[in-house]
């Protein structure tokens, strides 16, 4: 056996080594620019986006962290080919490396155009391309609103083509039409024509025009942007969508609410031709006239038609004027004979009656009455002579009966300090003041003898020494 000595090599740690190995690739590969096909996409719920790109030999493991995910030019899907930049490094625990990837672009139209498919078969299924959703596009619109960019030929050929066809007021959008920022812009801005009211300083549009020449697939790809599609299907206001030339298709065209090929063709489908209108209605007022006359002459000819079979009017007035003259002959006679058998009738209902009979009448009506009189008086007299009495009964009474009228000589009223009177003895405690009220004054005692008692008020005046009411017969006197 050899004995083998030991190494002077340096122990490191795992940590230690997976961090150098981390350091050496991101220093050597601080830049890369791959190309593959997306796969394993996940969205995180943070916000970050991790997948894999992979050839036809092999994968690499990607991260896009969430501020780098909203400056992607496409959207990470399953199966997109696309081109990535950014640095390869490790996930130590793990180990194994990855790309943490900075941008991201469709790896040509092929791709582009597959992303597209995709993302209209999306849509599709959720009804958005129905023709029922489908707005109807106002005939004579009195604002239109454009957004597209301001500086471009587009702009002038639609203004050109309204003021020739049509005056109404246009409101312009400025927007970018290419690049990232473009899709946001155009959404904000169809947003914004939608928020507006009809009374504001700038008017609401009664039709909207999103439009852009022609291009390649890129320089159009920002009009597939899911985001704004959905924006162009919630419109309230009609819009026509006129993006690129004839051949070119976007997303937005297949959820508006007409597509144009040109934007000189959207600026025609949004207005009509005044001359052809001023022309429609001078036909429709010519045409409105010669039916009318038309008209008017048939009911002429009708009515003609219609009156050789009638009566003339002088022979229907010929026989009713007869029987009236006939009536008024007979009239006069009639009235007088009418007057005269009613004469003759109060005549014979007048004889019977003479004065004397009515004056007898009332004479006896009036004795009747006199007796009636008499005998009501008598009663009511005998009644209020019997009241009277009995009101005098209770009176005297009332005043037996009274407890504060002053003492019969030789009685005396016993009252508490309080006032109230003392009907017993046995209610009347030891040293308890008491009031005693003769015929003619009032004294002050104290139960038993004891200490002094309690000063009294005087009375306010001496009450006046009266004789007693004599009572009623038959009536006991309370004292």
């Amino acid at each position: 056996m050899t004995d083998e000595s030991p190494s002077n090599a340096q122990a490191y740690s795992v940590s230690e080594l997976a961090f150098a190995l981390k350091r050496t690739l991101e220093e050597a590969y601080g830049f890369v620019r791959l190309r593959g096909e997306l796969s394993k996409v996940t969205h995180h719920a943070s916000g970050h986006v991790y997948l894999t790109l992979k050839d036809d030999k092999a994968a690499l493991d990607g991260v896009v962290w969430k501020g780098s995910v909203r400056g992607l030019s496409v959207r990470p899907e399953q199966g997109l080919e696309v081109i990535v930049t950014g640095r390869i490094t490790t996930f130590p625990a793990g180990s194994r490396y990855q790309i943490v990837i900075e941008s991201m672009e469709a790896a040509g139209v092929g791709a582009l155009l597959a992303q597209l498919e995709r993302l209209k078969g999306k849509l599709a299924a959720e009804g958005l391309f129905e023709a029922s959703r489908k707005q109807r596009l106002p005939s004579m619109p009195a604002v239109v609103g454009v957004v597209t960019s301001p500086t471009g030929a587009v702009i002038r050929d639609i203004l050109h083509r309204i003021r020739d066809r049509w005056p109404c007021r246009v409101v312009v959008w400025p927007v970018v039409v290419q690049g990232d920022a473009a899709a946001g812009q155009v959404a904000a801005a169809v947003r914004g024509f939608n928020a507006m009211t009809p009374d504001g300083p700038v008017p609401r549009p009664d039709i909207i025009i999103v439009a852009r020449g022609g291009g390649s697939v890129e320089d159009l790809w920002a009009f597939n942007d899911e985001a704004l599609a959905r924006t162009v299907a919630e419109s309230t206001i009609p819009l026509i969508s006129a993006v690129g030339h004839e051949t070119d298709t976007t997303l937005i065209d297949f959820v508006s609410d007409r597509r144009a090929p040109t934007p000189t063709a959207a600026a025609e489908m949004a207005t009509p031709v005044l001359s052809e209108l001023k022309a429609l209605t001078a036909d429709y007022d010519r045409r409105l006239a010669t039916a009318g006359g038309r008209l008017i002459e048939e009911r002429r000819s009708r009515l003609t038609s219609a009156s050789r079979g009638l009566p003339r009017p002088a022979d229907i007035l010929a026989m009713a004027g007869q029987r009236l003259d006939y009536a008024a002959s007979h009239l006069t006679m009639g009235l007088r004979r009418n007057v005269d058998l009613h004469a003759r009738r109060l005549a014979g209902a007048a004889s019977p009656l003479r004065p004397a009979m009515l004056n007898n009448r009332v004479a006896q009506f009036g004795e009747r009455l006199n007796a009636v009189n008499l005998r009501f008086n008598g009663a009511i007299g005998r009644r209020f002579d019997a009241d009277s009495a009995r009101l005098t009964a209770l009176d005297k009474l009332r005043l037996t009966l009274n407890p504060k009228r002053p003492p019969r000589p030789g009685f005396v009223l016993v009252t508490r300090a309080d006032g109230s009177l003392a009907r017993k003895g046995a209610d009347l405690a030891a040293g308890e003041a008491i009031n005693l009220m003769f015929e003619d004054t009032t004294r002050q005692a104290v139960i038993d003898g004891g200490d002094e008692p309690r000063p009294t008020p005087p009375p306010a005046s001496k009450p006046v020494a009266r004789k007693p009411a004599a009572p009623p017969a038959g009536q006991g006197d309370l004292f």
